[in-house]
């Protein structure tokens, strides 16, 4: 597969830069609490599904407080339509408790000190820090992974192998705004089934319509 040339990525970041500069996550969400725990059900599970689940869980344990002292069976029946429910809910009870605990009540907002918590990786931590904090970090989804690909960003097999190809070319202080335009562009324009190529920004840069997905 071709890689974009020079010429290549300055299209494509400007062409993002003019349509997502004013772009963010689609998770609801009122504070950092609800945040966190939004993006770590969105792993392998929609936006739109995560929406629909997160009020009712938001409204019987509106903080940490409250969700650390959380029967699991209680989580898991108001996760049970999301994606590896068993294990999200764990998760978050155990995250709840360990901000009360190593972090006075107070989610991190620091990339290493997030990945402490339970369910939180590197892209999760990462899109916490780019959605709440604007920091100049990239995170990469199966969107990201998809677009990035398919425009010879990077030919990486992993998603980490993904994320350092992106960082060195799109260095500068707009990787945040390249996050979320490249999950958008790949939500509803270059979709992994049908990608609707007459609406392509670039289709003079797309080096292929096949889709891609972490080894």
């Amino acid at each position: 597969m071709k890689k974009a040339t020079k010429q290549d990525i300055e299209i494509i970041k400007q062409a993002f830069i003019e349509k997502y500069s004013d772009a963010v996550t689609e998770l609801n969400y009122k504070n950092d609490y609800e945040l966190l725990i939004a993006i770590i059900l969105s792993a392998q599970c929609t936006d739109k599904r995560v929406n629909i689940i997160t009020p009712a869980l938001f409204l019987k344990y509106p903080s940490v407080k409250e969700l650390a002292l959380a029967q699991l069976d209680d989580v898991k029946a108001l996760l049970n339509s999301c994606s590896f429910f068993n294990n999200k809910s764990k998760n978050i009870i155990k995250m709840a408790q360990s901000v009360l605990t190593e972090y006075d009540g107070e989610i991190p907002h620091n990339q290493k000190e997030l990945m402490k918590l339970a369910g939180v990786g590197n892209k999760t931590a990462n899109v916490f820090m780019i959605e709440f904090e604007g920091a100049n970090l990239m995170a990469v989804d199966t969107h990201v992974f998809r677009v990035s690909h398919r425009l010879g960003l990077s030919d990486g097999k992993t998603v980490d192998i993904t994320e350092a190809d992106l960082v060195k070319k799109l260095k500068g202080h707009d990787l945040h705004i390249f996050h979320q335009a490249m999950v958008l562009f790949g939500r509803y324009i270059c979709k992994a089934v049908k990608p609707e190529c007459d609406n392509c920004l670039f289709p003079q840069v797309c080096k292929t319509k096949v889709s891609f997905k972490p080894a």
